[in-house]
This record gives structure tokens, C-alpha cells and sequence, in this order.
């Protein structure tokens, strides 16, 4: 079974930055998704910056030069550095891995940008 527990999220004033982490704990195989997703209150959950099977990633327009998505293969862990943070970008951030073993998500972390 995977367990994926996020942390770093946090209120921050705007242009400031976060760096958001996803453990993993258990086995993943042939993972064909893993990254974030973002959910605004009244807005659907929007897909934020992810890697797709190989060394594929995408990542949101809006978010487009101001995140970046990383991995440390060595600590099972994810990370999605935000920097030149806008009021726009408060929401919940879910990590998601997609793999043949199942579609797992983790709590959610709380992100919010205010003055």
C-alpha cells in the first residue's frame, strides 16, 4: 500500500516562496503520473506540475516559470518549489501518483498567499 504524506505548505506574503514536499512510502511500479495537483475554494482540483512515466513534465501556464517539480529518488520524495508566489495560487495542494498499482493521493497541504 502507498502512503503519500505532503508537507511545507504555509501562509505567505505574495512574491514570496514555498517549497511543498510528498513522501512516498511503499512501492510504486511503473508510475505513469506523479506531481500536484491544486484545488481553490469554488474551483475544480487543476493539475499544477507533474512528471508523465519517463522524464516527461508539464506544468500549468499559470504556474509556468515560477515552479519547478522535483524528485529525490533516494528519499521516495517529490517536491514542487513555488517562488514568485501570486494570491492566485492559494488553494490546497494534493501530491498524486498514478502507477499500475493503484491512483494515490495525499491529504493536502494548505497554501495561501495574502498580504
Amino acid at each position: 500500500q502507498v502512503q503519500l504524506v505532503e508537507s511545507g505548505g504555509g501562509l505567505v506574503q505574495p512574491g514570496g516562496s514555498l517549497r511543498l514536499s510528498c513522501a512516498a512510502s511503499g512501492s510504486i511500479f511503473n508510475f505513469k503520473f506523479m506531481g500536484w495537483y491544486r484545488q481553490a475554494p469554488g474551483k475544480q482540483r487543476e493539475l499544477v506540475a507533474g512528471f508523465f512515466g519517463g522524464d516527461s513534465t508539464n506544468y500549468a501556464g499559470s504556474v509556468k516559470g515560477r515552479f519547478t517539480i522535483s524528485t529525490d529518488n533516494a528519499k521516495n520524495t517529490v517536491y514542487l518549489q513555488m517562488t514568485s508566489l501570486k494570491l492566485e495560487d492559494t488553494a490546497v495542494y494534493y501530491c498524486n501518483v498514478l502507477a499500475d498499482t493503484g491512483d494515490y493521493w495525499g491529504q493536502g497541504t494548505q497554501v495561501t498567499v495574502s498580504s
